[in-house]
């Protein structure tokens, strides 16, 4: 193996049989050591790698799962997405898989390994937004959000007082710690900011799950960052609920962009798979028209929470019976 492609992957999630795993693949891509520095210069340096990347478009890549093995090609800009049949009914947990870049003669020149989260089968499945439901982003102001990226490091971001406590709470709810419930934390930042994310979060103790991000940026759109289009967040949540049609999700999301109107047109395309729809109130002006989308989510029977602190969202989750506290 000659090494001349590096391989991504990232957590991939399935259901018995069914599974699917996302990854990249880069011709070049900067090294770069997690940092967790209060220099604003080192922490600049280390999100600039993150953008430092060049795809391999169209490469030749080989899922290897258990005995099975699958080949297709990455897209324009590298990304692959293997969705497959397992032959063997695939049992809870985490489960390795292999993916391998192949040059034309087929010899390999690079590869990793990666997760596929097959959840238990449990009652509820929660979806979360990242950015300003989780944790301050400021995504609906440029300026503002380059400074969190910028200034902060994976341990120095902040997440909301409380909504720890409230997703580890549901992450248990009708459940028990040996069959945790799902999370799925789907976000409008790019595959970039995968490793980034996956710090802050174990950092700060929130329920394992996967991350759905958006197409990758180069350098030079690092200003660019969180500004993707946000129909693709509707078609990645859609995905997840048609992959799990026995549970009923908990969506989570804010009023700085779009989530109530996304959650709103889920909610009428999937009322039976809906339990709940929480907003975060961030941005006060988009008030009226975020109870306007909870009023059409209420109307399909769906329970709404419009909050500001996570504290009111944990004591409606007690009022409707998804957590104790």
């Amino acid at each position: 193996m000659n090494n001349s492609a590096s391989v991504k992957i990232y957590h991939g999630y399935g259901h018995k049989h069914n599974l699917v795993v996302y990854g990249h693949v880069f011709r070049f891509r900067a090294k770069n050591v997690q940092s967790y520095s209060n220099n604003l210069f080192v922490n600049l340096l280390y999100l600039i790698r993150l953008f430092i990347l060049k795809p391999y478009p169209w490469a030749k890549v080989r899922l290897s799962f258990y005995d099975q093995v699958v080949d297709q090609n990455a897209e324009y800009d590298g990304f692959f997405k293997f969705e497959w049949e397992a032959e063997k009914e695939v049992s809870a947990g985490w489960h390795q898989v292999r993916v391998e870049a192949l040059d034309d003669q087929g010899v390999v020149i690079g590869w990793s390994t990666g997760q596929v989260y097959v959840p238990h089968i449990t009652q509820f499945g929660f979806i979360s937004d990242v950015d300003d439901t989780i944790m301050l982003s400021h995504s609906a102001s440029m300026m503002k959000r380059l400074r969190e990226l910028f200034i902060k490091n994976p341990h120095t971001r902040k997440t909301f007082p409380s909504v720890v406590s409230h997703y580890n709470l549901l992450a248990l709810s009708h459940t028990d710690t040996a069959h945790p419930n799902p999370f799925f934390y789907v976000s409008s930042s790019e595959w970039n900011l995968y490793d980034y994310l996956v710090s802050v979060f174990r950092f700060n103790k929130l329920p394992e799950g996967v991350f759905l991000l958006n197409q990758i940026k180069r350098w030079k759109n690092l200003l660019k960052t969180g500004k993707t289009g946000h129909e693709g967040k509707l078609i990645r949540v859609m995905r997840i609920i048609d992959a799990f049609p026995n549970q009923r999700f908990i969506l989570f999301g804010d009023n700085s962009q779009q989530d109530p109107e996304i959650y709103s047109a889920i909610a009428i395309k999937y009322p039976k798979s809906i339990e709940a729809v929480y907003i975060r109130n961030v941005r006060h002006e988009n008030q009226k028209t975020t109870l306007d989308s909870l009023a059409k989510v209420e109307a399909q029977h769906i329970h709404t929470c419009f909050f500001t602190d996570s504290k009111e969202a944990m004591r409606h989750s007690a009022q409707i019976g998804l957590i104790s506290i």
